[in-house]
């Protein structure tokens, strides 16, 4: 079978499965296009339960993705649950799957899907945004937009869970925003024009570079040079070095082996660390104040009054830090992956 004229890759979250099984119902066998998707769930989701439950509602062939797989048209490949789904060879695509470095704290991470299939197809890509919490999918836009496909996003206001659509629509310059009732409509009409005459961009050598590091897993400190600058932070999953990345309008960081973030998820990132730090200066400080308390019980010499102002100054201490922490505003760590769903028919 012949590959393939255009990717479609969709990425979602939380409210994810109700919103691809409305979409892929709308898509129809004879589509000229492989779909690609990245759903955000837990590492031990029953992939091929999600495949099933996909596959009762669409013409499309369903399959969980398995690395070498040939791409083809009118097929659906879901990322299988904790891997990453690439793409490789335009002439003969096949997919890859890899267990590498989180991206923005996600495996299967939407950026690294989209980056890939960017690199690989170059115009031929249609980026699909759906419903969904934090930022997972806004950069993979713009990589999809900086080889010359088309951004597509639902509408924040049809879908279950904004942020993620939200985040996309404020940064990238997208091409299409709609609901999901008439998406599949205009993804069906989009790959069935023919690709500009015009001469296809060039690939960014930034995103070929990226595209490189994911598939082998791991990169080296000269490869990250080479797109982004040392600045004086550390990667919150592995304590390495970050580099700040120079292209693109989106703000992203990478360490040398593999985990990338967005500006916004490495600030939370960075909240979550000092909220952390705080607890435990918290249970120090009480752990001080209760051996203060205990020694002064048993101390009848001329220096208990000192110990037992230490005390209430240490008390003081406690009552603040823990009335900042409650009332404090800062996020706890989170993501949106969220259990399976309960099934939708």
């Amino acid at each position: 079978m012949p590959a393939p004229s255009y990717l479609i890759v969709i990425g979602t979250s939380a409210g994810g499965m109700p919103a691809l099984v409305k979409l892929v119902a709308q898509l129809p066998a004879h589509l000229p296009a492989a779909v690609l998707v990245v759903q955000h769930f837990a590492p031990d989701s029953d992939g091929e339960h999600l495949v099933s439950r996909l596959a009762r509602h669409t013409a499309l062939q369903c399959r969980l993705a398995v690395s070498g797989d040939a791409i083809e048209a009118g097929t659906l490949y879901l990322a299988p649950p904790d891997c990453h789904l690439l793409v490789k060879n335009r002439n003969a695509p096949f997919t890859l799957v890899t267990k590498g470095p989180r991206e923005n704290n996600y495996r299967p991470a939407i950026d690294a899907l989209f980056r890939s299939a960017a690199v690989t197809y170059g115009p031929a890509v249609v980026g699909v945004v759906l419903t969904g919490m934090l930022h997972d999918g806004t950069a993979g836009l713009e990589f999809i937009k900086r080889c010359g496909g088309v951004a597509v996003v639902q509408d924040p206001q049809d879908a279950a869970f904004p942020s993620m659509p939200e985040t996309a629509l404020r940064t990238v310059s997208v091409d299409y925003v709609l609901p999901l009732s008439r998406m599949g409509a205009l993804l069906e009409e989009l790959t069935r024009g023919s690709l500009p005459k015009a001469a296809a961009p060039s690939i960014p050598e930034d995103l070929k570079q990226e595209a490189a590091i994911a598939e082998r897993v791991v990169g080296t400190t000269e490869e990250v040079d080479k797109i982004g600058h040392l600045v004086p932070l550390t990667c919150p999953d592995c304590g390495g070095n970050l580099w700040e990345l120079e292209h693109g309008q989106v703000q992203r960081y990478r360490c040398h082996t593999g985990h990338s973030f967005t500006a916004d998820v490495l600030l939370r990132e960075s909240q979550h660390s000092l909220e952390e730090t705080l607890w435990v200066a918290l249970r120090m400080m009480e752990e001080r104040r209760n051996l203060l308390s205990s020694m002064a019980s048993r101390d009848a010499s001329p220096y208990a009054p000192q110990q037992a102002e230490r005390i209430e100054e240490l008390k003081k201490h406690v009552n603040r830090l823990r009335e900042f922490l409650l009332s404090s505003s800062t996020p706890h760590r989170g993501t949106d992956v969220v259990p399976e769903p309960e099934e939708y028919d």
